[in-house]
């Protein structure tokens, strides 16, 4: 059994796929297909053609009768004339593969009479006789039935004195015939064999190399990178650990929640992509990604359980470590846009360059985007974020970093500051990193920070360099500036900030306070961390987000039934998989996540719901259009009732925007 069948199939379930186990399963459940979808062999044969021609009748009822297993060609063109989706196909295909490998098909090796038989060398069995007559010696004669007594003949002239002897001698001929035409078949059985088991061996050894390319699966929406990491787009049934065993959980429940999906033919598929794995050292989250996709899976399921139209099957396409793979898994998504069924791209990574392209990408693809964690300025469906241009269909859920700043000036009180601005503009990769961009521009913009900058504290670094390096150096001139620095703006990501908050720790002038400011990555940030908590080193760290799980549950919030009733889903087990509590809690994640996809889904079912069919499903462009129009709170998310404005942002930001203090208390 391949991964891509490693399924729990529900008991209504049709075909079961590792329940096919011979050839012949195969072909009885290509025959059951045919009347399962109502359709003729003709019906199916004019709808078969895949860009290289079409089926026959007479192929079809040859194939499905003969005692072989039918080539790939025809399983694919025969799939597409039965209507089966393109999802549903390679379900097919993978167990056709498996079938393949317990032994080499018929239908794939030429037939016996084209099979190269190598000539016989002088003297085998069935080659070529001796030239010229040759004498039979009295021995031979005799062990062969002749008379030692006679005289030598000639082969072929010899002399019967009686009709018994002519008939021995015939049947002596008879045998010695047959028993070269026995080892005539016998040598050409051993040939063919022999050129079964090279056929086998060659197509094993492509199977396998195929595989070891493929993340260990017959699914080219996968690519192992270099490094074992494995990136690419899948619907869960290739296997719950393709992107590593920290997945395992909710890549089991997606896989299982689909096949329950599109048991019917009323759903629609929204994708979540995002950088599922963190191999690399470039990599800029540090393991929230488990978190995410189980919040973004969590939506899928809420929404398939209300009495709600289509159904939605989810796509989990992996953009790799520091989203190094974004135009693979974009490429892999675009692709699928002439797949009706797809009408959402959801997640969409960090505000980090790679994912500004991947939008773009997915905005001339006409396909409309809900972002979950960007928090950069601008980057939103005006595209002000780069400057290059609209980037139409884009929405996100987060809050943006002028949202934040704003709240955290607001918190700080009226006391004088002088600030220094540590930062950085790239992201390992080399890119642009537009989250830090954003920071920076922020506290050189936001009213409340900007007064209290000193431009002579102001310090760049690039994480190329080595932060742990250049980060105490940093810390340490905050000591020789010739003020007193008592306040940093973080413009930085979280990755690096324990360096610098150990930097801080450890500068000449630790025992003065000093208080950092930054983003919305700093959630991730453990409160526990040693660094905030010396007594001769106070420091305090401040930023905005949203507000925590307690606050979220609090009396307090008018919508914290939406919060509690999220928080219950996300605990209860999704198809046998618990998720750790802790995720819930220990970042922002799941519930933006949750959140992006909700927006999506709403849209979606709005636009189905709008459409002067009762049954057909929305299209891309549909729910693009119900994107922009939810309004007045329109989404009921777990971090509350919100809407999106004209430039695809969270409307609602003020009441729901809450700044954070981590450490000591704030100086006054």
């Amino acid at each position: 059994m391949t991964q891509g069948e490693n399924r729990q199939d529900g008991p209504d379930e049709w075909p079961i796929f590792e329940e096919i186990r011979s050839q012949q399963q195969f072909r009885d459940a290509l025959g059951k297909l045919l009347k399962r979808q109502g359709k003729t062999q003709k019906a199916v044969a004019e709808a078969s053609d895949d860009g290289s021609g079409k089926l026959t009748t007479t192929t079809i009822n040859a194939t499905l009768r003969r005692d072989a297993l039918p080539s790939r060609s025809f399983a694919i063109k025969y799939l597409l004339g039965c209507g089966v989706s393109e999802v549903e196909r390679q379900r097919w295909l993978r167990c056709w593969e498996r079938l393949l490998d317990q032994a080499a098909p018929a239908a794939d090796l030429p037939p016996d009479d084209a099979v190269p038989l190598e000539p016989a060398a002088a003297g085998a069995p069935g080659g070529p006789e001796q030239a010229g007559p040759a004498e039979t010696t009295p021995e031979e004669a005799a062990s062969s039935g002749g008379d030692p007594a006679l005289p030598p003949v000639k082969r072929g002239r010899w002399r019967l004195p009686t009709g018994r002897s002519r008939l021995r001698v015939g049947v002596i001929a008879c045998t010695v015939a047959a028993a070269l035409i026995a080892g005539v078949g016998a040598w050409q059985h051993q040939q063919q064999e022999a050129h079964d088991q090279r056929i086998h061996d060659q197509q094993v050894h492509k199977r396998e190399r195929f595989k070891k390319d493929h993340c260990g699966t017959f699914n080219p929406d996968l690519v192992t990178q270099a490094g074992g990491e494995c990136t690419g787009l899948t619907d869960g049934s290739d296997g719950p650990a393709v992107f590593g065993n920290d997945l395992k959980p909710v890549m089991t429940a997606i896989a299982a929640e689909n096949r329950n999906v599109i048991k019917g033919d009323d759903y629609v598929t929204v994708a979540f992509l995002t950088a599922l794995t963190s191999k690399s050292a470039n990599n800029l989250t540090v393991g929230q990604y488990v978190a995410e996709l189980e919040g973004a899976y969590t939506a899928i399921e809420e929404e398939n359980r209300k009495n709600s139209r289509p159904k939605i099957r989810l796509l989990v396409a992996n953009m790799g470590s520091a989203e190094a793979q974004w135009a693979q898994a974009v490429g892999q998504l675009t692709a699928l846009k002439k797949d009706s069924r797809l009408v959402a791209v959801t997640g969409m990574g960090l505000s980090q360059q790679e994912s500004v392209e991947a939008a773009r990408a997915l905005s001339k693809a006409d396909l409309p985007m809900v972002g979950d964690l960007i928090t950069a300025d601008g980057f939103d469906a005006t595209g002000a974020v780069d400057g290059k241009g609209a980037i139409n269909g884009l929405a996100r859920v987060a809050l943006t970093n002028s949202d934040q700043l704003t709240a955290v000036s607001k918190d700080l009180g009226s006391a004088h500051r002088t600030a220094a601005l540590v930062s950085t503009t790239v992201t390992p990769n080399g890119t642009k990193d537009l989250y830090t961009e954003s920071l920076n521009h922020g506290f050189h913009t936001v009213e409340g920070l900007k007064k209290y900058l000193d431009n002579t504290a102001d310090f760049t670094f690039d994480p190329r360099g080595g932060p742990g390096a250049i980060l105490p150096t940093i810390s340490q001139n905050l000591c020789n500036t010739g003020k007193t620095v008592d306040t940093v703006y973080y413009a930085a990501r979280v990755k690096y900030i324990l360096d610098f908050l150990n930097a801080l720790a450890s500068r000449s002038c630790h025992a003065q306070p000093i208080t950092v400011i930054t983003g919305s990555d700093a959630t991730s940030l453990d409160p526990t961390t040693p660094a905030l908590h010396k007594h001769d080193a106070p420091i305090s760290l401040l930023y905005a987000n949203f507000p925590s799980a307690a606050q979220f549950r609090s009396p307090d919030n008018p919508d914290h039934d939406l919060y509690e009733a999220f928080a219950k889903d996300f605990a209860t087990p999704h198809h046998g998989q618990l998720f750790a509590a802790d995720h819930l809690t220990s970042s922002y994640w799941s519930l933006v996540a949750h959140d992006a996809v909700l927006t999506a889904a709403t849209a979606l079912h709005n636009a189905a719901a709008n459409s002067d069919s009762p049954t057909s499903l929305p299209n891309r462009y549909a729910v693009r259009n119900e994107l922009f129009a939810l309004r007045n709170g329109a989404i009921a998310g777990a971090t509350g009732h919100f809407g999106i404005d004209s430039n695809g942002n969270r409307t609602d930001t003020n009441t729901i925007t809450t700044v954070h203090q981590l450490g000591h208390a704030l100086p006054r």
